[in-house]
């Protein structure tokens, strides 16, 4: 509980201006796909930021610098914007999960009011977008041309239009089905030419219709320019209301994320509060400090690829942030690139467009490839000198003063929050071009939060091995009232070794007394351990101190006291044990243990983790269903390979007639590109065999909670996933087909849920929903079988909720069986006296994966599967 394992693998978010999609450096075209992970020598090290004689390279590609990029996917004034891929499948692609007069509202619980961050988007009555087809006659191939063109015809047309260049939309109807205009193409080195641009009526589109909503999200993109917001990767950001944190080099740019979807009933505008993290830090200065750092030790251009490669940057010039994929050691400043005028130097286009002077003659080049898409295929070249960091450095999120800091302008309450969010709307609403645009359209968004009904599930009885106890619901947290009482099931300490050094004797000593002091109470009976203390702490040692008593007397667990956080030892010994020997094993760091009013505590967490990852159980819930198996599956990028993925993969072993739930675990590789099913079906085909050995029947009803599916990937889950374990069952026995659920669990969703009391219908003292809020109308989808969950309690901030989406039910369940179900297994993650975001086995299925793909890197040993060794 207090090692290196449980500090990492809480899932620390980088923020949104950080998230990088690989951690691996990306190759060199044309060079062959490394084995290793990130950081590989770029080049021999060199003697200061940029020199050093490079080892010979593959011709580069033709590279393109970012702005010209970005005139490849311009558009008119008031032209369609190309959309992120992620955006266009939002509009009405996704598939069905709903049956056909199916009612997904549940009825049990408490009813209470709730507060959504969803405006509604009214439409006039009856309104419609026109779509029309353009085409040009003789054809013109440059699309500012058309535009221009297009741009010329406002006494047809109005000032209210959107047009990429070949599709153009309208809020009005022309009066014939196929209108002929002649126009004049104006040239500045050719004569002028006559063009005949046909517009001809191709469909007429209803406002919900998902070509419109794709239209509507563009538009909105336009308002909030009128509003002086620029946008920066997905988001919109007030750039002129920054905020300087002086006293840790960062500065935060308050923004919004938005989107308009269609929902349950109605269309809406959902918005959240968004914070860019940008440092003052250029990379060009990272660099030198880094250089300076190192000191003449070790690889410089190794290193600075590791602290580099996956890291966001900003370009202040044109507010663009690039994914630094690799470095270019072999280019500088004064290297030239192809534009349509001829060649050009980095030093003359950057003096030439933007009037910047670059000081740096030495410094080497980041190079970025960017997301596939029409117009931005090729490579873009950087310099760091203009480059700036965005998000924190790992320094930084384990430095409290910075995160408390941070915390004043981003941590915001549901009061804070919904004022920020009212502001936006009053921003759009109260200035002419963004009112009148939006008018223009038909269009208005509504003037409040979205405001509806939701209900409280009733808390659950928390049980232990003699007694059951009720919790405080408003905290879902049960840690008094589970104190001093033994665990549900239990597993006592007979063989077990505690592995330190010389300078921690005192602090194992202590810990092993203390532990001995608090498990009695747990009903978990201890004897005394071997002591094994090394003179160093070398990871050799470890190791070798490891192996030995692991040889001599394979114990039930090992105990490791560590002096730091150093992940290479962590990493090695747990591979040791995972891997080789198929032992359980707790890592503790030393200075967790020296705070003598802590201990017991401390002591109480590890005592519980040491006794479930040994087999044993915390607490239970009561789950009436009987002879049911439940899955949870997640995924986590495995750090030493690009482009690998781990699948985490946890069952239920129901004893029939208890509450007991034991666990059986299994991982499975993916790489980009590749199904998870492959290796879904041999899990879920030793999951099977496990429970027939244990219960002697298989399951009657099997349901699966997959956590980790992206944006876009649902489809996929619904026709490979589902499928491929349905064909697990036919294949396992004949004549088996149990009742068979799956549903998609979603972490990073958009949705805040607020709580507003009775006697206060301006909702002006919104407050956090307490764990049990359910959600189940209004902002879910029409198509789909979905539910919102608020099952953990936040003491700063705005708690988010989880969205379930069930895409596959033959259970039987109703909607109230399935958000009681979901709820119930919010408590029963056992590192943790309460509620969890996500149902438990997601939550170990994350853990495994976590492990595997940061430490371990290979499927653990078979000899763990039936136990919690990865908490």
């Amino acid at each position: 509980m207090t090692g290196r394992a449980r500090g990492r693998a809480r899932g620390r978010g980088r923020s949104e201006a950080a998230q990088p999609g690989g951690a691996d450096a990306a190759r060199r075209p044309g060079e062959p796909q490394p084995a290793t992970g990130r950081g590989r020598s770029r080049g021999p090290p060199a003697g200061a930021v940029g020199v050093g004689p490079p080892k010979p390279q593959p011709p580069p590609q033709q590279v393109a610098p970012p702005t010209q990029q970005m005139a490849a996917m311009s558009v008119e004034p008031r032209g369609a914007e190309p959309e992120e891929r992620r955006e266009r499948r939002e509009y009405g692609s996704e598939p069905t999960t709903r049956r056909d007069g199916f009612n997904k509202e549940g009825s049990v619980g408490t009813k209470v009011g709730i507060v959504s961050n969803y405006f509604r988007l009214e439409t006039r009555p009856q309104a419609a977008i026109y779509q029309y087809n353009v085409s040009f006659s003789p054809e013109v191939d440059f699309k500012k041309a058309r535009f221009a063109l297009i741009g010329e015809q406002r006494e047809l047309l109005g000032n209210i239009r959107a047009f990429d260049g070949m599709v153009l939309f309208l809020p009005k109807k022309l009066p014939d089905q196929v209108t002929k205009i002649m126009a004049v193409r104006t040239r500045r080195e050719t004569p002028d030419e006559p063009v005949e641009i046909t517009i001809t009526l191709t469909n007429e589109l209803p406002a919900d219709s998902p070509t419109c909503l794709h239209l509507f999200n563009i538009i909105l993109k336009r308002i909030l320019k009128y509003i002086d917001m620029k946008q920066v990767g997905r988001n919109y950001y007030y750039i002129k209301n920054a905020i300087a944190i002086p006293k840790h080099g960062l500065e935060l740019w308050p923004g919004y994320t938005t989107s308009i979807l269609k929902y349950e009933h109605s269309i809406l505008l959902g918005a959240d509060v968004s914070h860019k993290v940008l440092r003052k830090q250029t990379v060009l200065d990272f660099l030198y400090e880094l250089y300076n750092k190192m000191q003449g030790r070790g690889n410089f251009h190794d290193e600075a690829a590791k602290k580099l490669v996956g890291e966001i940057v900003l370009t202040r010039y044109n507010n663009k942030t690039y994914r630094v994929d690799d470095i270019d050691w072999n280019k500088r400043p004064n290297s030239t690139f192809t534009t349509p005028k001829g060649e050009i130097s980095f030093n003359d286009y950057y003096k030439k467009n933007y009037d910047f002077t670059i000081t740096d003659q030495e410094q080497p080049l980041l190079f970025s490839k960017p997301k596939k898409r029409k117009g931005a295929d090729d490579p873009v070249l950087l310099l760091p000198e203009l480059c700036f960091l965005t998000g924190l450095s790992d320094d930084m999120r384990a430095d409290f003063s910075v995160m408390k800091d941070l915390a004043v302008h981003t941590r915001l309450d549901p009061k804070a929050r919904s004022k920020d969010l009212n502001k936006l709307i009053s921003e759009i609403n109260n200035n002419p071009d963004a009112s009148g645009e939006l008018s223009g359209w038909g269009l208005r968004f509504g003037r409040n939060l979205l405001d509806f009904d939701g209900r409280i599930l009733p808390g659950e009885k928390i049980f232990q091995k003699n007694k059951g106890s009720n919790y405080d619901p408003k905290s879902a947290d049960w840690s008094r009232e589970i104190r001093g009482a033994p665990l549900h099931s239990t597993v006592n300490l007979e063989n077990w070794v505690i592995v330190h050094t010389n300078r921690d004797s005192g602090v194992a000593t202590d810990f092993q007394q203390t532990l001995a002091r608090v498990c009695g109470p747990m009903g978990i009976n201890t004897t005394k351990p071997r002591m094994v203390p090394l003179n160093d702490d070398r990871t050799d040692s470890y190791l070798k101190a490891l192996s030995n008593e692991i040889q001599a007397d394979f114990p039930q667990i090992v105990v490791t006291i560590v002096p730091s956080n150093r992940k290479d030892r962590y990493d090695s010994i747990k591979k040791l044990c995972c891997l080789e020997k198929g032992v359980p094993s707790q890592v503790v760091v030393s200075r967790t243990l020296s705070k003598k009013q802590m201990l017991m505590s401390v002591c109480t967490k590890i005592g519980i983790q040491l006794n479930c990852k040994l087999g044993g159980e915390a607490w239970a819930v009561d789950i009436p269903l009987k002879n049911l198996m439940i899955v949870g599956i997640d995924t986590y990028h495995d750090s030493s390979q690009k482009g690998r993925s781990v699948g985490g993969f946890v069952a239920s072993l129901n004893k029939p007639c208890t509450r007991q739930r034991e666990y059986y675990s299994r991982c499975t590789f993916q790489h980009s590109g590749q199904e998870l099913v492959d290796g879904l079906k041999v899990c879920m085909t030793a999951a099977l065999r496990q429970w027939q050995q244990i219960n002697g029947v298989l399951p009657d009803k099997i349901i699966v909670f997959r956590d980790g599916v992206g944006d876009g990937q649902l489809r996929a889950v619904i026709e490979h996933e589902v499928p491929q374990i349905l064909s697990t069952f036919k294949q396992f026995q004949d004549g088996y087909d149990p009742k068979f659920g799956f549903t998609v669990v979603k972490k990073r969703i958009q949705t805040r849920l607020f709580m507003r009391e009775a006697r206060d219908p301006d909702m002006r003292n919104l407050m956090n929903p307490p764990p049990g809020t359910v959600v189940d109308k209004e902002v879910t989808r029409s198509e789909w079988f979905d539910f919102f969950i608020v099952s953990q309690s936040v003491r700063q901030g705005t708690v988010s909720p989880t969205h379930y989406n069930v895409i596959h039910d033959t259970t039987g369940l109703r909607p109230d069986h399935w958000q009681q179900l979901s709820y119930k297994l919010t408590h029963l993650y056992y590192n943790w006296p309460g509620t969890v975001r996500v149902p438990a086995p997601c939550q170990y299925a994350h853990k495994l994966a976590f492990l595997v793909g940061q430490s371990l890197h290979k499927e653990p040993s078979l000899k763990l599967a039936d136990k919690l060794y990865f908490l």
